[in-house]
C-alpha cells in the first residue's frame, strides 16, 4: 500500500515550475526530500497538503485524491511546518486541551508519555521553550492523533545533535509497525543517512535523483584523486566529476567495475551532501 502517491505533478509560477514529479511512498518507509533552496521541496509539500492548486497530475493520500479526504483521513495525517501555530502563552496542559478538542482520535496518554520521555517542561509557557523543545512538541502533536503519514518540512533544522538524535529515534519508532510513513524535507542531509529508505533529489522543479538508500551505498562511489590520476580515468567510467580545491572528485555508479579498472584508486561511499554537490556543480 502507498500512503502517498504523486503522479506527474506540475505547478507553474512566473519564474518557477514543478515538472512532472512522481513520488511513491510505501507504508513503513521514510523518504528524504532534498534540494537547494527554491528547488521545489516546499511547493511539493504545499501541493500534497492541498494548500495550492496544481496545474496537472494527481496526488493520492491513503489511496484517495488529496482533495477528497474525509475528516477521519485527515486525522491520520501529521504535519510539521515552520510555524507551529501554538499560542506563546500556552503550557503543555493547554496544548493538550486544544488538540483534544480538534482531533477525535487524540491520544492524551501517548502525548504525556512522549512529553515525559523527551523531558518537556510542563510548567513553562511555549514561548519559553528552546527551538529544540518547540520542535519536539510539534512532532509529538503530529504523531499523537492516530497519524499514519507524517509530512515534515525542515523538522530538524537548527537543532543540536542530541535533540536531533532523540527526534530521529522517534521517527524510526514511528515507522517500525510497517504501516506508517514519513516524507521529510531537510537541509541536514546527514540525518537522512541514518533514517531514510529512499532519497529524492529535486533541482529546479525536477527530480534528478530517486534511489533507495541501499542502492546508493552499494553502487555509488566517490573517488578523490589528483589531477594527474584523473587524466587516466576513461570518461565512460564515471558519472560526474568536480574540481574541488587541489583534488578531483569523481562520482561513479558501478564500484566493482571501477575497482577492477583502477585498483590503485580508493573508492568511498559518498555522503548525500557530496552527491548533491556533484549533481549540481559537477560536469
Amino acid at each position: 500500500m502507498y500512503n502517498l502517491e504523486i503522479t506527474n505533478l506540475a505547478k507553474k509560477y512566473e519564474n518557477f515550475a514543478l515538472k512532472n514529479l512522481n513520488i511513491k511512498l510505501k507504508a513503513g518507509k521514510i523518504i528524504g526530500l532534498i534540494g537547494e533552496n527554491g528547488s521545489g521541496k516546499t511547493t511539493t509539500i504545499k501541493a500534497i497538503l492541498n494548500l495550492i492548486k496544481i496545474d496537472d497530475g494527481t496526488i493520492k493520500i491513503f489511496e484517495k485524491n488529496n482533495n477528497l479526504l474525509t475528516k477521519n483521513d485527515k486525522e491520520q495525517l501529521g504535519v510539521v511546518l515552520d510555524d507551529s501555530f501554538f499560542c506563546n502563552l500556552y503550557k503543555i496542559a493547554d496544548i493538550n486541551k486544544v488538540m483534544k478538542n480538534i482531533y477525535t482520535s487524540w491520544n492524551e496518554k501517548q502525548f504525556y508519555q512522549y512529553i515525559n520521555e523527551f523531558k518537556v517542561p510542563i510548567d513553562k509557557m511555549y514561548k519559553e521553550f528552546s527551538s529544540g523543545t518547540k520542535m519536539k512538541v510539534k512532532l509529538i502533536c503530529a504523531i499523537c492523533h492516530n497519524s499514519k503519514l507524517l509530512i515534515l518540512d525542515e523538522a530538524t533544522n537548527g537543532l543540536d545533535p542530541i535533540i536531533r538524535y532523540d527526534i530521529l529515534n522517534l521517527f524510526t519508532k514511528f515507522v517500525a509497525n510497517k504501516k506508517n510513513s514519513i516524507l521529510i524535507s531537510t537541509h541536514i542531509t546527514t540525518d537522512l543517512e541514518h533514517i531514510a529508505d529512499e532519497i529524492i533529489f529535486i533541482n529546479e522543479g525536477k527530480i534528478i535523483l530517486d534511489k533507495d538508500m541501499n542502492y546508493l551505498q552499494e553502487h555509488y562511489g566517490l573517488v578523490k584523486c589528483s589531477k594527474e590520476d584523473f587524466k587516466k580515468i576513461n570518461q565512460d567510467d564515471y558519472f560526474k566529476n568536480l574540481k574541488y580545491k587541489d583534488e578531483c572528485w569523481v562520482l561513479i555508479e558501478n564500484k566493482k567495475l571501477f575497482a577492477n579498472n583502477y585498483p590503485k584508486l580508493n573508492i568511498n561511499i559518498p555522503s548525500i551532501e557530496e552527491l548533491m554537490l556533484l549533481f549540481i556543480k559537477g560536469e
